[in-house]
């Protein structure tokens, strides 16, 4: 996560209209609905997916400006905590403002910790191969499928008389990620891109691509530091000669030296791909949002 561009802050409001789960509201007493809090629209439209009408969920940074690394929790933000019958948050470092809301007041409340649930803590995939530890868990399709099940298996436990609903409902949504995934799976073999900021990796590792972006240019983005004049100049040198075929631009991360690279792929027909952190205006979910992804990603890997 980096300098956030400010200029995003104004689709924030159209964003919670599109993703209808994520605005403050009434505790679940009075509606029969389902609470639930989540850090980020993000996990709370993938909740919102598997409990449809039953849920009324409620995102913390909807905002796409808004930096979970540096979010600081208010007033308001441990009041509806503590109305949640379900939480769910990132961790791994992402969000970590989400576990100072929780106290002794939320120990009733079920809590998915997606990066925990992925199993890509330890470096390891299910198989015992070694990859990059990577948070951004909601780029990793079969993550994404693994917090659907277990938002059915919680939401069935809070309202048992509902759980053939939640069931069929993460089944839908898992089998729409499949298909996603299908479409994306080694669409990138043999062909190199370039990230402006690593937060779709895991996206990228199912397509199969060798992602080239020096490791120096990354570090300094994500940490916000100025990037060392040879790796950006390595960066503009790949794109310049057209040594990807993409570059992938996190557009809520802005500084002089992204828009300088993305500047530079457009100038050469690089193709960009936009990628971002939290759900944008207009998207109605989460399968919507990664759909059109997805879909930019394989036509720029011209498979």
């Amino acid at each position: 996560m980096t300098v956030r561009n400010a200029l995003l802050g104004a689709v924030a409001a159209v964003t919670a209209v599109a993703l209808t789960a994520c605005g403050q509201s009434a505790p679940t007493a009075a509606s029969g609905k389902i609470k639930v809090v989540s850090s980020t629209n993000v996990w709370g439209s993938v909740v919102k997916a598997v409990g449809g009408d039953e849920v009324d969920v409620t995102a913390i940074i909807s905002d796409p400006s808004g930096d979970p690394h540096s979010y600081e929790g208010k007033p308001s933000d441990v009041t509806a905590v503590h109305d949640a019958k379900l939480v769910i948050f990132n961790g791994g470092g992402y969000d970590d403002f989400f576990a100072t809301l929780l106290d002794a007041q939320t120990e009733d409340a079920r809590k998915i910790e997606t990066f925990v649930l992925s199993g890509k803590a330890a470096g390891h995939d299910d198989q015992g191969e070694k990859h990059e530890v990577n948070e951004h868990v909601w780029y990793d399709l079969a993550t994404v499928h693994k917090v659907a099940d277990q938002a059915a298996s919680d939401l069935s436990e809070i309202a048992p008389d509902r759980k053939a609903t939640f069931e069929a409902n993460a089944d839908r949504f898992g089998r729409k990620l499949d298909e996603l995934k299908t479409e994306l799976e080694g669409k990138g073999k043999d062909r190199k891109v370039l990230q402006t900021e690593p937060v779709s990796h895991y996206l990228l590792d199912t397509a199969g691509v060798d992602d080239v972006t020096p490791a120096s240019f990354s570090e300094a983005v994500e940490s916000e530091t100025d990037i060392p004049a040879a790796a950006l100049a390595d960066v503009l040198g790949l794109v310049g000669r057209k040594e990807v075929v993409a570059l992938v631009n996190n557009v809520q991360t802005e500084n002089a030296a992204t828009n300088q690279v993305v500047a530079k792929a457009k100038e050469v027909g690089v193709p960009v791909v936009e990628v971002t952190e939290t759900l944008p205006a207009g998207a109605t979910g989460y399968l919507d949002w990664m759909t059109k992804q997805v879909d930019a990603l394989v036509v720029a890997l011209g498979a």
